[in-house]
């Protein structure tokens, strides 16, 4: 009696549990999951590899890109530096002639004025010289980004000396038509 009660308990526990739990037994090792496990594992170190490998390229192109950037800035800078000293010799060379042909420029002064734009020429030319020695030597360990700008800066100094000459000049203008309106009032004819 007991083991019937046994087998009518185990009859309704088995009908109660869904049918997928009926009947398992051990669980099967599937080799196929390990291989293709495997698989997916090599495939994943390739794509790593490839992508390291991707990495690097990109570090390298980003630093020849940058070096080429350098490179535009310092050959931007060294054209400006050109224009600019190329400005500064028109004007000394145009109005410098203008100034000193003056009747209204004193003898005394032809010298000063003389001096004064040499000195423009001379910084220049010495600032040029400069920075032809440092673009074709490797004197001073410089890189590419510290040469930039070094170059940067004797611009923009090549820029002031432009500036500078522009004042100078309007400056002994300015002193030549003063004398030369002077003069008008000193010899017109008064009739009064």
């Amino acid at each position: 009696m007991k083991s019937n009660k046994m087998i009518i308990v185990l009859l309704l526990i088995m009908s109660i549990w869904p049918m997928s739990m009926k009947a398992q037994g051990m669980p099967v090792y599937d080799n196929t999951n390990f291989i293709s496990l495997a698989k997916s594992l090599i495939e994943s170190a390739k794509q790593t590899s490839q992508l390291l490998q991707t990495v690097n390229f990109l570090k390298q192109q980003k630093e020849r890109i940058e070096q080429v950037n350098t490179v535009i800035k310092q050959l931007n800078a060294v054209k400006a530096l050109y224009k600019n000293n190329q400005q500064l010799y028109d004007l000394i060379q145009n109005d410098l002639h203008d100034i000193l042909n003056s009747p209204y420029i004193k003898p005394e002064e032809v010298i000063r004025v003389s001096e004064s734009f040499d000195a423009v020429i001379d910084k220049s030319l010495e600032d040029l010289d400069f920075v032809s020695q440092i673009l074709s030597s490797n004197l001073l360990k410089m890189t590419d980004a510290e040469r930039a700008i070094f170059l940067k800066e004797k611009e923009e100094e090549s820029k002031e000396m432009v500036v500078e000459v522009i004042l100078k000049t309007k400056r002994y203008k300015d002193i030549i038509a003063f004398r030369d309106f002077q003069d008008r009032i000193n010899t017109r004819e008064t009739n009064y």
